[in-house]
């Protein structure tokens, strides 16, 4: 590239030398005579050989500037091939190396391989002699033992399971005998400073009231001509009118204690009156009816007051009087609420917990029996749906529709107010039973306990809320008497009908009997 540059200017300075010979040779013409064009003439090619010289010296210089870098180029250009020659060189030998090492390994694996192979052919060949050898001792063995592969696999089964529950009883028992000595004593601390700190009374309802009469002459006046104020007194209030030879009384019956409320204080104030008409009739059991919805309002205010609890709705402090009203086992409810109410917010003090909302949930969780006889349903049920309706806190609403095991405890308070109404209906002497009911019951759990293999006697105690069953030592075991309780009150949830809970006692004793003679 610098070499064409000079020839380039060489060729320039030819033409600038010519082109300026030119114009001064045309001057000289037309100005001056020949000596001048000839003086012109020798000044030009003497410059033109000057300036031939210079290219020349420049061309040259610049010859020689390439051939000394390209000789250069051409020295780089050797040592960084050499290198890479040596380069190649070394990796030819490790590539060769490698293939000697390859081949090397190439025939250690085909040794192998051939090795391997005679290997397996022994190993098949042991293999089949073992299981030849165990057929034949298998069938040695059903010969000794007189039992088939099926039934000696189903016996190992059976005692492989057995010996198992037997360790799982045993680990059962531990677990529950660590948590009963951590819990047992606070579970006792907390239930006991409860019954210590609030014991009702209890009002023993029934489903008839009686009326006195001033005179037997008062029956007549009830019945009225043709039977009309007594079908009237039945026609406005609900109720059965009993009048019988029972002297100066009649009896109100009916399966709804306000109904029954209401009957007797409208009777009793027609008797007062004088008046015993149908028309008087309608006019005082529609006084009544409005005195007993107010007595249950202020009842239902005065249990809300003596709780400390507020911003309760009117219809479920009507439906808590109401309560007043109704029995379960002759539990007055009111009372039983009441109970409930007290026992669960002093258990929630207990454990630190909100005591009002304990205390809320105990007072409502009979709500629906104020009113189950409106709407259908379990009472538990009924109840969550009333205070639901009525924007009761969902823990409320729950710990009610929860109380009797219909659904399963959400929350502590569920529990607390469940194990409250157990205490409230538990307790000696809150509830009653009927002879015969009692009895045919306490058969039941007897009989059924006495249905499990290896139970010897079973009594049911503490009006059947205890069973305790003696088994045979020699059947049962310290470990399998804990699962038998356990399957004893699994069957019993199942299949028997009992109030609140029963506890199931397994006792296993070892007697020995010797004689002095």
């Amino acid at each position: 590239m610098t070499a064409l540059l000079s020839i380039l200017s060489l060729l320039v300075g030819l033409g600038l030398g010519a082109l300026i010979y030119w114009r001064l040779g045309r001057r000289q013409s037309q100005l001056n005579p020949e000596s001048e064009r000839q003086k012109l003439l020798d000044a030009a090619r003497s410059e033109a050989v000057e300036v031939r010289r210079t290219a020349a010296l420049e061309a040259k210089e610049q010859a020689m500037q390439l051939t000394a870098a390209a000789e250069r180029e051409i020295g780089d250009r050797s040592s960084e091939l050499q290198k890479q020659t040596e380069a190649l060189r070394k990796r030819e030998e490790e590539i060769g190396q490698k293939q000697r090492s390859l081949a090397t390994k190439e025939s250690d694996y085909q040794r192998r391989e051939t090795s391997l192979s005679s290997r397996e052919q022994s190993a098949q060949t042991a293999a089949e002699r073992a299981e030849a050898a165990l057929a034949d001792s298998q069938k040695r063995l059903e010969a000794v033992a007189k039992m088939s592969t099926e039934e000696a696999r189903a016996q190992l089964a059976t005692m492989v399971i057995e010996e198992a529950r037997q360790q799982a009883a045993g680990e059962i028992k531990k677990i529950e005998e660590e948590a009963t000595a951590e819990a047992e004593a606070r579970s006792k601390a907390v239930l006991g400073t409860a019954v210590q700190r609030y014991a009702s009374e209890y009002v023993a309802e029934k489903t008839v009231s009686v009326v006195p009469l001033p005179s037997d002459d008062m029956k007549g006046r009830i019945i009225g001509r043709e039977g009309r104020n007594i079908r009237a007194l039945e026609a406005a209030t609900g109720i059965d009118l009993i009048i019988d030879d029972t002297p100066e009384a009649v009896v109100i019956s009916c399966f709804n204690p306000v109904r029954r409320e209401i009957a007797k204080l409208a009777l009793t104030r027609l008797m007062a009156d004088g008046r015993i008409h149908p028309t008087r009739i309608e006019e005082v059991v529609a006084k009544c009816t409005d005195e007993v919805e107010a007595q249950c309002k202020e009842i239902g205010e005065q249990a809300v007051f003596d709780l400390g609890l507020h911003r309760v709705h009117p219809e479920l402090v009507s439906a808590i009087g109401r309560l007043k009203f109704r029995s379960s086992y002759a539990q007055n409810l009111l009372q039983h609420s009441i109970e409930v109410g007290m026992l669960a917010g002093l258990m929630a003090g207990e454990l630190g917990l909100n005591v009002k909302l304990a205390r809320r949930a105990g007072l409502l969780h009979d709500i629906g029996r104020g009113v189950d006889h409106q709407i259908e349903g379990p009472h538990a049920i009924v109840g969550a749906q009333l205070a639901k309706k009525f924007n009761e806190a969902p823990q409320i609403v729950a710990a009610i529709a929860e109380h009797h095991g219909d659904e399963k405890p959400s929350s502590v308070i569920s529990h607390l107010v469940d194990a409250a109404n157990r205490l409230s209906s538990q307790r000696p002497g809150a509830r009653q039973e009927l002879l015969a009911s009692y009895v045919s019951r306490l058969g039941d759990l007897e009989k059924l306990c006495q249905s499990f293999p290896g139970v010897q006697r079973a009594y049911a105690i503490q009006a059947g809320r205890e069973i305790r069953v003696l088994v045979e030592n020699s059947q049962i075991s310290d470990d399998q008497s804990s699962l038998l309780a356990k399957d004893i009150a699994k069957k019993i949830e199942n299949e028997a009908t009992y109030p609140g809970q029963v506890r199931v006692c397994v006792i296993r004793e070892t007697r020995s009997t010797d004689y002095a003679r």
